[in-house]
């Protein structure tokens, strides 16, 4: 499984890149968005999803390994191949599919060529606690650092949402990398030492 492919970019097109690794050129397909912020000549590490059918290989790539996650999340709903998972993230970011699939919101999924509503109905019903929010997705706060307090706290064993919602609690601004420390002591103490 090829999982992460660092390179330069060769060239972008329509609706698939070419990134060379040491000669080789790898034709990646990815999202409008991840197209757009690649240019010929730069340097690029992509998290990939390799699907390998009878009569084809087919390499997808993401500029966020949350991005990857959530593309084979979807993937993991009957009736959703790779192709109309790569389309729902080209409509929707990985954090707006989150949050659409946690507020039961059909009309959102819907949006995406190629989804009716009994799609919908099954992605809401199949991924329901499933997709958790990435938190380096583009558009997170810069220099917040929440994130790795949230991280560090399923480390220990707290569920995400409980992990969210202490940190939340204690630090209603960006969290900046000094911090880190203080407020996953705050947390711990709101939580009290209780496990879900």
């Amino acid at each position: 499984m090829i999982a992460q492919l660092s390179g330069s970019v060769a060239h972008v097109g329509a609706s698939a890149l070419v990134l060379d690794v040491a000669g080789v050129g790898y034709r990646v397909l990815a999202t409008p968005a991840t197209l757009g912020e690649l240019r010929g000549g730069q340097s690029a590490t992509l998290h990939t999803h390799l699907v390998v059918r009878e009569d084809s290989m087919t390499l997808f790539g993401f500029l966020t390994a949350g991005e990857r996650d959530t593309f084979e999340q979807l993937q993991s709903v009957q009736g959703v191949g790779a192709k109309l998972a790569l389309a729902m993230l080209a409509v929707h970011s990985p954090e707006a599919l989150a949050q659409a699939v946690a507020a039961g919101d059909q009309k959102a999924l819907t949006k995406v060529p190629g989804i009716g509503p009994k799609v919908a109905s099954r992605l809401l019903l199949e991924l329901g606690g499933k997709l958790v929010l990435d938190e380096h997705t583009p558009g997170a706060p810069v220099g917040d650092a929440r994130a790795e307090v949230v991280e560090a706290l399923v480390g220990l064993g707290y569920p995400v949402k409980q992990a969210q919602a202490a940190v939340d609690a204690v630090a209603e601004q960006p969290v900046s990398q000094a911090e880190t420390g203080a407020v996953l002591r705050a947390a711990l103490k709101h939580l009290g030492g209780t496990r879900g």
